[in-house]
C-alpha cells in the first residue's frame, strides 16, 4: 500500500464487536487499519477472531482485555486516538464513556456508530467538549451485511472533527453506482444520529408496505413464493421500484430454502419485537418526533403501530379466541373475470401502490428532518442526505432518490414536496391503483395499515374541504377554541379570531352567564 493509499487513521479502538461491530472491524482491517477492540462478551470475541483468521487478518484485528490496555495499544504521540462504538443505546453508552474517560486526552475522537438517541449524543458532546474530546454521532445503516462490505454513514458533530474523519469514512462507506461514497458531513450536534433515526422511521413505513403487498400476493391472490420472487425481481429491474433494496431482498427471501428443501419464510413467526423489547429505539423516537414537531407521517406511524400489535403474538391469540376466530379472516381477492387476464393488471396496481407508500414514507421522513433542522438551525444539505441513502442502506430506492434530487436541485422545498408538480405527477399516477388495492383488500379483509394510511394521506393532504370543519366547530362549542371564516381564505396554521356562543354556559340553578332565564 503506497503513501497515497495509506489509511487516514492507521489504528483505531473498536468497542463492541457484535453483529455490526464485528463486521465493521473486518471492513476497517481490509482497508488497512489496525483494529484493536474490547468487548466483554467472550462469544463476540471468539466469533470475531474466527472471522479474522478466515480472511488472514488476525494481525490487524487484536483483542484487548480492558479499556486501559485498549487505549495504550492505539496511543501515538503524533495523532489523536480514534474510537468506534457499536454498542446498545442508552445507559451502556454512558457507562462506556465513563470507563474510557480516564484514558482520553484532548483531541481524541469517539465515533459513535451505534443506533443512539440523538439527545444522548448531544449530552455526551457537551460533557466531553470542555476536555477537548470530540464525540461524533454517526448513524450506520444497512445491517450487518452492509457493515461488512460498506454501510451508509451519517456523521454529525463538531465541524473540524468531521473534516478529520470524513476521508476515513469515505474510504469505508458504501459506494453508489457512480462510485460516489454514501456518506457526508451531516451537520452539528446530534444531527447525524437524528438523520439515521428518521431513516429507520422511513424504513418501518416501507417495510410495512412491502409486507402488506407480500401478504396480499401470498394469502389473497394465492401466488407461490416463486411467483412472488419473480414479481419482486421484475419490479426491482425497472421504474419506479428500480434498485430498491427491500424489493431486491424480498425476491431472495421468497426463494430461499433450507437444507431440507423447505421455504425458510414459511416457518417465520409473524411478530416484530425490536420496538417492544427496547433493543431498537429509532422507530419509537421517530414517532415521538413526528408528533412533537406536528408533521403528519401516517405511513410511518401506522407501520410502527402495526409492529407493536404484532409483537405480542400470545395476546393476539387471546383476542382471536374472544372474537371466535378473529374480527375477520383474510379471503381470496375477487378479480374481474377472466382471472388470468385481470391478475396482471392487479399486480401492476400493487406495484404502483407500493411505490406510492415508499415515496410518501420518504416525503414524510424528510419533512420530520426539515422541521427539526429549522428548529435547531442545523442548515442541512438534503441532496447530500439523499446521496447517503443511495447505497449500503435499507431504504435505498434509486428511482425515488433521483426524483427527489431533481426537485431539490431547483428549490428548498423539503417540507413542501407534495405541492411540487413532479412529485404530484408521480403520486397522481398511483392514486387509482392504490384505491383499487385498498378497496379490494378491505373487501378481502387483508391487513393494509400503511397502504390505506398512505391513500388517506394523499387524499387529505390536497383537500380543500375536510371534515375538520365540523371538528373545529365542536372545539369552539365546548372549549371556545375560536375559528377562521371561509371568507377569509386559508391563512396560516394559527388560532382563529372568531368565537360563536353556540350555547351559553349555565350555572347549577340554570342561570345563564348572559343573565337570561
Amino acid at each position: 500500500m503506497g503513501q497515497k493509499d495509506s489509511p487516514e487513521f492507521k489504528k483505531l479502538g473498536m468497542i463492541g464487536v457484535g453483529s455490526m461491530g464485528g463486521m465493521m472491524s473486518l471492513l476497517y482491517a481490509e482497508h488497512g487499519v489496525e483494529v484493536h477492540y474490547y468487548d466483554p462478551s467472550q462469544e463476540n470475541v471468539k466469533q470475531l477472531q474466527e472471522h479474522a483468521e478466515s480472511i488472514h487478518a488476525s494481525n490487524r484485528i487484536v483483542h484487548q482485555k480492558d479499556y486501559k490496555e485498549l487505549c495504550e495499544s492505539i496511543s501515538s504521540p503524533d495523532s489523536p486516538k480514534l474510537f468506534v462504538f457499536s454498542i446498545p443505546h442508552g445507559s451502556v453508552g454512558d457507562k462506556t464513556v465513563k470507563s474510557l474517560h480516564p484514558y482520553l486526552k484532548p483531541g481524541d475522537i469517539i465515533l459513535d456508530c451505534s443506533n443512539e438517541d440523538w439527545r444522548n449524543t448531544e449530552r455526551r458532546q457537551k460533557a466531553l467538549d470542555p476536555d477537548g474530546i470530540h464525540y461524533i454521532g454517526c448513524g450506520v445503516s444497512g445491517g450487518y451485511q452492509s457493515a461488512r462490505h460498506g454501510p451508509s454513514m451519517s456523521p454529525g458533530g463538531d465541524a473540524e472533527t468531521l473534516k478529520k474523519i470524513i476521508p476515513f469514512l469515505e474510504r469505508v462507506a458504501a459506494k453508489d453506482k457512480q462510485g460516489r461514497p454514501c456518506t457526508a458531513c451531516i451537520g452539528p450536534a446530534g444531527s447525524g444520529h437524528y438523520v439515521k433515526m428518521v431513516h429507520n422511521g422511513i424504513e418501518q413505513g416501507m417495510m410495512s408496505a412491502i409486507a402488506e403487498v407480500w401478504f396480499i400476493m401470498n394469502r389473497c391472490l394465492k401466488m407461490s413464493y416463486k411467483k412472488i420472487a419473480d414479481t419482486f425481481e421484475s419490479w426491482n429491474e425497472s421504474d419506479p421500484l428500480r434498485d430498491n433494496f427491500l424489493v431486491a431482498i424480498g425476491a431472495d427471501i421468497n426463494r430461499t430454502r433450507d437444507g431440507e428443501g423447505n421455504f425458510v419464510l414459511a416457518n417465520v413467526l409473524d411478530k416484530v419485537v425490536q420496538d417492544v423489547d427496547n433493543s431498537e429505539g429509532t422507530g419509537v423516537w421517530t414517532c415521538e418526533e413526528t408528533v412533537r414537531l406536528h408533521v403528519p407521517s401516517p405511513t410511518i406511524v401506522s407501520a410502527h403501530l402495526f409492529r407493536l400489535a404484532s409483537a405480542d403474538a400470545a395476546k393476539r391469540q387471546r383476542v382471536n379466541k374472544a372474537f371466535a376466530g378473529g374480527a375477520a379472516q383474510p379471503a381470496t381477492i375477487k378479480l374481474e373475470v377472466p382471472h388470468e387476464k385481470a391478475l396482471p393488471s392487479f399486480i401492476e396496481d400493487l406495484k404502483l401502490s407500493l411505490y406510492a407508500a415508499f415515496l410518501c414514507a420518504f416525503i414524510q421522513g424528510l419533512g420530520i428532518i426539515k422541521t427539526k433542522d429549522r428548529e435547531q438551525s442545523w442548515n442541512l444539505d438534503y441532496r447530500a442526505i439523499l446521496q447517503i441513502w443511495r447505497g449500503g442502506c435499507i431504504i435505498q430506492s434509486d428511482y425515488i432518490s433521483d426524483l427527489l434530487d431533481r426537485v431539490l436541485s431547483n428549490n428548498d422545498v423539503v417540507d413542501d414536496l407534495l405541492s411540487q408538480d413532479a412529485v404530484a405527477a408521480e403520486l397522481g399516477k398511483c392514486v387509482a391503483s392504490l384505491k383499487n388495492v385498498v378497496l379490494k383488500s378491505l373487501a378481502a379483509d387483508a391487513y393494509i395499515p400503511s397502504l390505506s394510511a398512505t391513500l388517506e394521506y394523499i387524499k387529505y393532504s390536497g383537500a380543500t374541504e375536510l371534515p375538520t370543519q365540523f371538528m373545529e366547530a365542536e372545539l369552539d362549542y365546548f372549549g371556545a377554541h375560536s375559528f377562521d371564516l371561509k371568507s377569509e381564505g386559508p391563512g396560516k396554521p394559527l388560532k382563529g379570531s372568531h368565537h360563536y356562543e353556540w350555547k351559553p354556559p349555565r350555572g347549577i340553578f340554570g342561570d345563564k352567564l348572559d343573565g337570561s332565564k
